[in-house]
């Protein structure tokens, strides 16, 4: 596609409506005439703002994304930008305090219920129902915590932290770095107000991310480094959440070093996670995030790679087991580290077998990450079939 700003208005309006919605399906969306939409298309006179305004809402977008402002998420579905929509209204009206339509919010054990479908869609990448689940939780909750003192509310006020976090994390995972930034930083701030220590440990393993994704790699050390010192337990006294918290963020400091080349620190980081792991002896959740020795293992590999080290990528990965408790997208992220590896290594068969792998498992979810396009310029130079066919299968072309 050429680039988005060069575009007319009509050819975005076109693209955005793609093939699965037609012309008379977008206007009857948008409550506009079929006319007005077919001149919108072809260019033919000005759109006024009320019509803008119902065209973006029907294609499930922003005017800016019209007017060629910003561009949308490459390869995003219809069904995608939905969820985006509805995730970014979700946390700006929560955190703007908007309870408008919310009379009689859920109870907390509905919100709790709630909160942990948000886990579980999160970590399959269904991110459809995740944001419909995301609204529910932070809209209705933060209309019940404003009215709610004590222990009720300390433990709306972690839960509604906790819901903050994934949608930042969903965020950053779809390209929306701002957003991500914005539903943090109401994470940290419940968070604090809870006096959930973990809870706001674990938080700053997702801000170390959220750096690492948008290229601030000292920062994305510095606040996985700073938090683990803050919660450092004693081993021999330190509780199980103490022990996944600071493994977590050791495992996010080593992974942010190895981005940078730092192979001395984030083989240090990751012995401490390692340790930290051994001490936990097998893998656990806690507030959705998991943490033991196969993440440390996992790591492991994905630290190799960053750092060049693909031979050893590989041995360490022959000696490492994926459960079935495993999510999803965990594993997946895992397997794409796992196929650069065995490109590097010119195991070009297995590495499109992996990366097939990854692509039928969790197709929506593998057209927001960057290493299968990366996988792919590698595969293409011994065979660009496969890696047309792969493209077809994730929906993204892989090489131009």
């Amino acid at each position: 596609m050429s680039n988005w700003a060069d575009l007319t208005n009509g050819k975005r309006i076109k693209h955005l409506r793609g093939s699965d919605l037609t012309q008379q399906g977008l206007a009857d969306a948008a409550g506009v005439s079929l006319a007005l939409v077919q001149k919108a298309e072809q260019d033919r006179g000005e759109l006024s703002v009320g019509s803008l305004l119902r065209l973006a809402n029907a294609l499930k977008t922003d005017v800016a994304v019209i007017l060629g402002q910003q561009a949308p998420r490459r390869g995003a579905s219809r069904d995608t930008r939905a969820a985006l929509r509805r995730l970014s209204d979700a946390v700006h009206d929560s955190a703007l305090g908007d309870w408008n339509g919310i009379e009689r919010p859920s109870s907390f054990v509905e919100l709790s219920s709630a909160h942990d479908r948000v886990c579980a869609a999160y970590w399959r990448g269904d991110y459809g129902v995740f944001s419909e689940l995301i609204a529910k939780v932070l809209l209705e909750g933060g209309s019940r915590y404003g009215q709610a003192t004590g222990y009720e509310r300390e433990q709306l006020g972690s839960l509604l932290a906790n819901t903050y976090q994934f949608a930042s994390s969903a965020a950053i995972l779809l390209g929306q770095r701002d957003l991500a930034f914005s539903a943090i930083t109401s994470a940290r701030r419940l968070a604090k107000d809870s006096g959930d220590d973990v809870l706001a440990a674990l938080l700053e393993s997702t801000l170390s991310w959220i750096h690492l994704r948008s290229a601030k790699v000292p920062r994305a050390v510095a606040v996985a480094e700073r938090a683990a010192l803050h919660i450092e337990p004693s081993f021999s006294r330190a509780s199980r959440p103490q022990l996944l918290a600071f493994g977590r963020l050791m495992t996010s400091a080593a992974v942010a070093s190895s981005r940078r080349g730092d192979a001395a620190s984030a083989d240090d980081y990751l012995a401490q996670a390692h340790a930290a792991a051994a001490r936990l002896g097998h893998d656990e959740a806690l507030y959705g995030t998991h943490f033991g020795p196969t993440a440390a293992k996992t790591e492991a590999v994905g630290i190799a790679v960053a750092l060049g080290n693909y031979g050893r990528a590989l041995q360490l990965a022959a000696h490492t087991e994926l459960p079935c408790s495993m999510p999803k997208l965990a594993r997946n992220r895992y397997k794409l580290d796992v196929a650069l590896a065995q490109c590097e290594a010119k195991l070009y068969d297995r590495a499109a077998d992996t990366l097939t792998e990854v692509a039928l498992d969790a197709p929506e979810w593998v057209k927001h990450q960057a290493l299968p396009g990366v996988i792919g310029k590698r595969l293409a130079k011994v065979s660009t079939a496969r890696v047309r066919n792969i493209s077809e299968l994730i929906g993204v072309p892989l090489i131009a």
